[in-house]
């Protein structure tokens, strides 16, 4: 997903400084310029206010959250995508601690994100 090498988090920050940069990063990744509804693939797609999508089949709302480890969760996607990219950097296992410091964050979210990300991950 993150397909840089970085060497700090600063440089990390430098390349994702915002919400909106993250949002269309994942985007890229996840639909490639064609916007592909998670309730119903082959139905049209409107594009609506503040990221949201509307799948016309279902009448149902979507933004590039929805059906991923980021649903549901409060957190920035720039705090999802560092999270990402330190459990992936550590050569051992990361601590909710740490993970809770370096995200600035408290340590029971830092645990819902290690989670989320090792379960995906499978690791």
């Amino acid at each position: 997903m993150i397909n840089k090498n970085f060497v700090s988090q600063q440089e990390f920050k430098r390349a994702f400084p915002n919400e909106q940069v993250c949002i269309y990063h994942l985007e890229g990744i996840r639909w490639n310029k064609r916007v592909i509804s998670p309730f119903d693939p082959s139905s049209k797609v409107y594009k609506c206010k503040g990221n949201n999508y509307k799948c016309k089949s279902t009448g149902k709302y979507f933004n590039i959250k929805t059906a991923t480890i980021f649903e549901s969760s409060k957190l920035p996607l720039q705090k999802w995508f560092l999270a990402i990219w330190l459990i992936t950097s550590y050569k051992k296992d990361i601590s909710t601690l740490q993970l809770s410091i370096d995200l600035d964050i408290n340590q029971k979210s830092a645990l819902f994100v290690l989670q989320r990300i090792k379960k995906c991950f499978e690791i």
